[in-house]
């Protein structure tokens, strides 16, 4: 690729979406939403529950079929794809619950979800996810139900990986887990930025956020309220306050 192909590529967002609007049967949850991330950016995605958090991230993924507006990858259109193929395209996700097949073992489910990414590019293998959570790698024959809330975060995380995505969303990164595991997480999602993965991250940690998130966008009642930098979001303490509960 020459370098004006790989600076086009680069100002180019990796994922776009462009009036979206989704519903939960006669329940209108997403409102005109327009989001950009671009290559190798760190977005969070804040706001109350119930406020449509999930809700996008499921859109974004296939899992919620929009009603209206786009959704593309890469400048390809992926609305209304179901989640298989928005897989195969780039997009992993890391659900708040998980999603640890139960009865495969940590490897199985590793190696399950093995592929190679875009431009046949296999940068995440199993040793190198093993690199990154050394406590998988000593679980690795170890059924998906045995293993504690933790470490079935930091599998669905490694599996994600093991897909090659171009960009990665997590729901509630780090919900529910001991502190010490808490700050294991954060450290692998700063590991996973620099290696150039791009993502959005929901969370309820602001602190934590801020430190890794390039960018946020805060969510209430279906609309995006607020994107910008992390000085720009301090600054507005009323928006805390109010949308954030901090």
């Amino acid at each position: 690729m020459n370098a004006a192909a790989t600076a086009e590529d680069t100002a180019a967002p990796v994922l776009q979406a462009d009036a979206v609007n989704a519903y939960y049967g006669q329940s209108h949850i997403l409102r005109n939403v327009s989001i950009r991330v671009m290559p190798h950016e760190a977005v969070s995605l804040m706001g109350r529950n119930g406020m449509g958090k999930t809700t996008l991230l499921r859109t974004l993924m296939g899992l919620l079929r929009p009603r209206s507006g786009a959704i593309r990858l890469r400048g390809a259109d992926m609305t209304g794809e179901r989640a298989s193929a928005v897989a195969r395209a780039g997009i992993a996700f890391v659900p708040e619950d998980r999603g640890v097949f139960p009865n495969l073992t940590v490897e199985e489910n590793l190696t399950f979800a093995a592929r190679p990414g875009r431009d046949a590019r296999a940068d995440w293998t199993l040793e190198r996810v093993y690199g990154l959570f050394p406590r998988l790698a000593e679980r690795r024959s170890n059924w998906g139900n045995q293993l504690s809330g933790g470490e079935q975060k930091m599998l669905a995380i490694g599996r994600a990986l093991m897909t090659n995505p171009e960009i990665i969303l997590l729901d509630e990164a780090t919900e529910g887990l001991a502190p010490k595991v808490r700050d294991e997480i954060w450290a692998t999602l700063r590991l996973i930025t620099e290696a150039g993965i791009a993502s959005i991250v929901v969370d309820k940690n602001l602190d934590d956020l801020f430190e890794l998130a390039h960018r946020h966008m805060v969510i209430v009642k279906g609309e995006i309220v607020f994107d910008g930098p992390t000085a720009a979001l301090r600054a507005d303490e009323a928006l805390i306050h109010r949308h954030l509960g901090v």
